[in-house]
């Protein structure tokens, strides 16, 4: 049974967020740090590795064959044109780009002429995504993913009546956490089942005792529940969209 968020209350000095650390200082979580003189560092938990031409081709999947593909995720952007130059098949011009979100579809910018291109995005679900297909219903749509992609996504774009097409172009890797195993945070931040999933490989022993957890995204959420841990912090909520809003809101009620 878990404990009453209430009763964990506790100072927070230190927190480790399970991502790569920012490349700009302008990222909020150093404004929070900053703001509330914390300690608080990134490590990913996973990383990606990209699959060889020579994998991607025992998938029997030809490029040429899609009239537009569907982005849920900056990797899935980098891989698709990645795989698509180690293929040596030249993107054409007329492609469509159906992205889950508009930084999606924004960060298409680095290998595109943007204001040249058929794209569309939704505002942040597969239920958005598919709302803005529906005009292009005719499409053949591929979906570069990764060998642990959301089949919900998937199974949902098909249900809609959607001719999509998976393409695994990248894989979710654990990483080596060995360093951090006598190192102690106040709060850990989880954005994926993956990183739950790394947690325990790496510490198959570990125990939460006085930690406080940090979850985005229900999956996530459940992932903890499902080893035994507790949701100290989760978000998204009505109250904190975000998860800087999230913590900072635990913060202002254990810093006290």
């Amino acid at each position: 049974m878990q404990e009453k968020t209430e009763d964990r209350l506790r100072k927070v000095k230190s927190i480790l967020i399970t991502l790569p650390k920012p490349e700009t200082e302008k990222s909020p979580y150093f404004d929070l740090a900053k703001k509330y003189n914390l300690k608080i560092d990134f490590r990913s938990f996973i990383h990606v590795d990209g699959v060889p031409a020579r994998d991607f081709r025992k998938e029997k999947v030809n490029l040429a064959d899609f009239t537009a593909v569907v982005f849920t995720s900056r990797n899935a952007v980098d891989h698709f044109f990645r795989i698509s130059e180690e293929m040596r098949h030249d993107v054409p011009a007329d492609l469509k780009y159906f992205c889950i979100s508009e930084s999606t579809a924004l960060y298409l910018q680095k290998y595109i002429q943007y204001r040249k291109r058929k794209i569309f995005f939704g505002k942040q679900t597969a239920a958005d995504l598919a709302e803005v297909m529906k005009k292009h219903s005719e499409e053949k749509f591929l979906y570069p993913c990764s060998d642990v992609a959301t089949e919900a996504t998937m199974n949902f774009l098909q249900k809609n009546g959607y001719n999509v097409t998976p393409a695994v172009l990248f894989k979710t890797v654990v990483s080596d956490l060995s360093d951090l195993a006598e190192v102690f945070y106040d709060v850990l931040g989880f954005f994926s089942p993956s990183s739950i999933q790394s947690l325990y490989i790496n510490f198959p022993d570990f125990k939460q005792n006085n930690t406080r957890i940090a979850t985005f995204g229900v999956n996530t959420f459940k992932a903890v529940e499902d080893v035994g841990l507790i949701v100290d912090i989760a978000a998204p909520s009505p109250e904190a969209p975000s998860m800087i809003m999230a913590i900072e809101n635990y913060i202002k009620k254990s810093n006290k």
